[in-house]
């Protein structure tokens, strides 16, 4: 797991291409992320599927219970089957550009 801070934004990299030790260890070191927008980059495993994505749902809800951005990185999936409650994009740029979009419309006040 590789951690790198770039302004309000804390991108953490899947380095070991196990999503489920990622996930655990994400989860259990959320404390230390949880007033940063947080950007999970999963694009070392090439195996992801929808289902694998959906493990993500609790951790994405109590992210963004506290008013920041919950974006994860893959190219592997379709998606058109992503659920709605998750932010799934295909590359670091514009999982960047998710959260400039979510901070304009939390100061807006949406």
């Amino acid at each position: 797991m590789k951690v790198e801070q770039k302004g309000h934004i804390t991108i953490i990299k899947d380095t070991q291409g196990n999503l489920y030790s990622f996930l655990e260890k994400v989860t259990h070191e959320h404390n230390s992320y949880k007033n940063q927008n947080l950007i999970l980059d999963i694009t070392s495993d090439k195996n992801v599927s929808i289902k694998d994505i959906k493990l993500f749902s609790d951790l994405s809800k109590t992210h963004k219970k506290g008013k920041k951005s919950f974006v994860i990185v893959t190219e592997e999936i379709d998606f058109s089957d992503v659920p709605e409650k998750l932010i799934v994009v295909p590359t670091l740029l514009e999982a960047f550009d998710i959260i400039d979009m979510e901070e304009i419309e939390r100061d807006l006040g949406f």
